[in-house]
């Protein structure tokens, strides 16, 4: 316990000090247990100064969680020679029950249809020499009521004729800069945009700004 409120000490010019002793008892809960994680199974684990009602404030505290993650990271983490990467990605878990934040069906790679849980879009600084993935941003997916309402056409399997060679006649060129920006992709940029503040006079970018954010624009279209 000692040795995590060590490595705790840097966050505490964002978090205050009755937070960080809640986070540590916390963190030794979530190590010694397996299975699901609840608040209810960190309290039993957590023993002394980790009942179940510490562990709903601490979760009914406003962390700001990228600064701390970002913090962390900087002190501890961070190699100078190395070179990082950004990358994003969603994650999909699955969630029984129908009174959860941000409880719907979202589609899960793993088993290749949608399902209900919850959703998180994760932004995650990749060291290329320790090959390790370190998340700075985390935000829940929360779909809103127009996206709900949508629901996906059917296609409809039309046979193709057998076209002949070259160009077909009156095509005209595209102009594949245009992007159009869904909800997704803001909130993706809107992100990314927060991500560049915190880490900005830290960690050079090779990419200038409006590179990058060429690149957030068409992150999804190549998904």
């Amino acid at each position: 316990m000692f040795d995590i409120l060590t490595l705790l000490q840097c966050l505490l010019p964002e978090i205050k000090v009755t937070t960080m002793r809640q986070l540590s008892q916390i963190i030794m809960a979530m190590l010694a247990m397996s299975g699901r994680v609840t608040m209810l199974g960190i309290s039993r684990w957590a023993g002394t100064g980790g009942s179940y009602r510490t562990v709903m404030r601490f979760f009914g505290t406003v962390i700001p969680w990228a600064t701390v993650f970002w913090v962390f990271f900087r002190r501890h983490l961070f190699c100078p020679n190395d070179v990082y990467l950004l990358a994003g990605d969603e994650v999909v878990i699955s969630k029984a029950g129908k009174k959860t934040y941000g409880l719907d069906r979202f589609f899960s790679s793993l088993i290749s249809k949608p399902i209900s849980g919850l959703s998180f879009f994760t932004l995650s600084l990749v060291s290329v020499q320790q090959r390790h993935s370190f998340p700075i941003q985390i935000e829940q997916v929360i779909k809103s009521d127009i996206e709900k309402s949508i629901v996906s056409p059917i296609p409809e399997v039309k046979s193709q004729a057998k076209r002949g060679r070259g160009r077909p006649k009156g095509s005209k060129n595209k102009n594949k800069q245009e992007v159009i920006f869904t909800s997704e992709l803001l909130k993706i940029q809107k992100m990314i945009n927060e991500l560049f503040k915190l880490i900005a006079n830290f960690i050079p970018r090779i990419l200038d700004h409006a590179i990058a954010i060429k690149i957030s624009k068409n992150m999804l279209t190549y998904n």
